[in-house]
């Protein structure tokens, strides 16, 4: 049975944070809030709670996930990241950003696709998530909370209880969160390609489609 905490969402509770963070290192799948929709996560070295989230998320191996971490410092120990690519992290972290990068070997093979050897990377702005990252004191692995067969990220802690299967494992309920999924930036190539318009402005970035 899903369990449901209520967070301040600016003044997150730390008791219920570090219970939290517990669930995560016992293999939980959990529901949290971002500043772009909430999201899925389980811990990265977790393979049976990889599998749990793949199967609520409705996707495969070559879907990319993403590390969601606590700063920009921790982001780059599993990417590899030039200087052009640097510039565009600092202008986007934190915010609803994920920067499509190649893994470095910090990163387990079986979280990269399979083919291109890359995985999302984001560091968001929320205080819950960032207090959840900082008592973990590790990356979440993470995917946009999307409903298998659906096409739009679940903003409401309401709709995810009602719409998510049993075998998610907790709700970090601190209200609604913005509707839109983050924008996705692959840097991959060398050269930034727009995958997704989602929350994060192209012109924080000096970006345009």
């Amino acid at each position: 049975m899903t369990q449901r905490f209520h967070l301040h969402p600016d003044n997150p509770q730390i008791r219920l944070i570090k219970q939290a963070a517990q669930m995560l290192r016992d293999g939980a799948v959990i529901a949290y809030p971002t500043d772009s929709s909430y999201a899925l996560g389980c811990r990265v070295g977790d393979v049976d709670a990889l599998k749990t989230l793949r199967q609520l998320r409705g996707i495969d191996d070559k879907h990319h996930l993403t590390l969601v971490c606590a700063d920009l410092s921790e982001l780059g120990r599993y990417a590899r990241v030039d200087n052009p690519a640097f510039r565009l992290l600092k202008l986007g972290t934190p915010g609803p950003y994920t920067f499509i990068l190649e893994g470095t070997r910090e990163v387990p093979k079986r979280l990269l696709h399979p083919k291109r050897a890359t995985l999302g990377l984001r560091v968001p702005n929320h205080p819950v998530v960032l207090a959840l990252l900082a008592e973990l004191g590790e990356p979440i692995l993470s995917a946009t909370l999307i409903a298998p067969g659906d096409t739009h990220p679940l903003n409401d802690p309401e709709a995810i209880a009602t719409q998510m299967p049993r075998s998610l494992g907790l709700i970090l309920d601190a209200g609604q969160c913005p509707e839109a999924a983050t924008t996705v930036i692959d840097l991959s190539s060398g050269t930034p390609e727009v995958i997704r318009l989602g929350n994060g402005p192209l012109a924080r970035l000096g970006l345009s489609v």
